[in-house]
């Protein structure tokens, strides 16, 4: 098993829940996060009243911090070329701040309802 992180624009998770819908992982946490890459900041990523110190900051060297949402998947070894793919298509739009995967190994996962270890507590 395998453990996907994206890390993804706002405005992309509709879209990226139904593709993952769309190819059999309908799955998902997905969580608000505040990050920053090289780019130091993107004012127009933000889908919110800003406040104008937040903006002058935007417009001299970026804000402190991006607002995205931090998706985790976790699925079989087998799947993780699939996802991935699925999301990159998704969430690629030769921009600047369109975001990161990372893929770590998962050990093990337990459903608690019915006690299910690995693969079966996860399908």
């Amino acid at each position: 098993m395998k453990e996907i992180i994206a890390i993804i624009r706002p405005k992309k998770v509709r879209a990226t829940k139904d593709v993952l819908d769309a190819i059999g992982f309908p799955c998902f946490l997905a969580v608000s996060v505040l990050g920053r890459g090289h780019q130091r900041g993107i004012a127009g990523e933000v889908n919110c009243e800003l406040s104008p110190d937040t903006l002058n900051q935007a417009r001299t060297g970026g804000m402190k911090y991006v607002p995205k949402r931090m998706l985790t998947i976790v699925v079989p070894d087998e799947n993780v070329d699939t996802v991935v793919e699925a999301v990159v298509r998704v969430n690629q739009t030769d921009q600047i701040g369109d975001g990161k995967i990372f893929i770590c190994p998962m050990e093990n996962a337990v459903r608690v309802r019915t006690d299910e270890t690995g693969e079966s507590a996860i399908v």
